[in-house]
């Protein structure tokens, strides 16, 4: 049986993935027009869970539109 760290660590196929589309200029409101994230949610992403990603990536695809 794996220790605690081992089950509740998401593997990195679980996690979303970084939106990043390496075409990073940010616009007057310091949103990225490549990806959508905000400068805090490029700055934060290796920080955030997966669910706080995937929340992320919801956000990027309602101010893509």
């Amino acid at each position: 049986m794996g220790s605690i760290n081992e089950t509740t660590q998401p593997s990195d196929s679980t996690l979303p993935p970084n939106p990043c589309v390496r075409n990073c200029c940010l616009n007057e409101r310091d949103i990225c027009l490549g990806c959508g994230r905000t400068l805090q949610e490029i700055l934060h992403w290796t920080q955030y869970s997966a669910v706080e990603k995937a929340q992320v990536l919801r956000l990027c695809q309602q101010r893509k539109r």
